[in-house]
Order: C-alpha cells, then structure tokens, then sequence
C-alpha cells in the first residue's frame, strides 16, 4: 500500500473510533474540543488534521499543483 492509502485507512479507523464513542456515549463540545488525558478522543483532532493536511499535500504532488 502507498502512503496516501495509508494515510486514509488511519483516517477511517480514527472516523470509526470517533463514530463508535458518540453512537455508545453521546458527544459534548467538551468531548470533542477538549478532552482531557486518557479520554478516548484524547488527540484525535490534532492526529486527524495533521492526516488531513499529508494526505492534501501528497494529492496536490501527484497532481503537480499547489496549494
């Protein structure tokens, strides 16, 4: 597997893990925007836009365009 498709798979399983605690828990502003250490959302958003932005950037070097 390259490291885009890499990199999307850790997405979806991050997407995953986000969908399974709300559908089990219910979501606050709190859970997603400040979870405290050891929350299972602890880092997500962080994690997800740095993957977000890789998987951007790869896009835009196979294509030969810039951002």
């Amino acid at each position: 597997m390259g490291e885009k498709q890499d990199i999307i798979k850790r997405m979806i399983e991050l997407q995953k893990k986000f969908s399974d605690f709300e559908h089990e828990n219910g979501m606050t502003g709190s859970d997603y925007y400040t979870p405290g250490k050891g929350h299972p959302l602890d880092g997500y958003r962080q994690e997800y836009s740095e993957l977000a932005n890789k998987v951007n950037e790869l896009a835009h070097a196979e294509a030969g365009s810039h951002r």
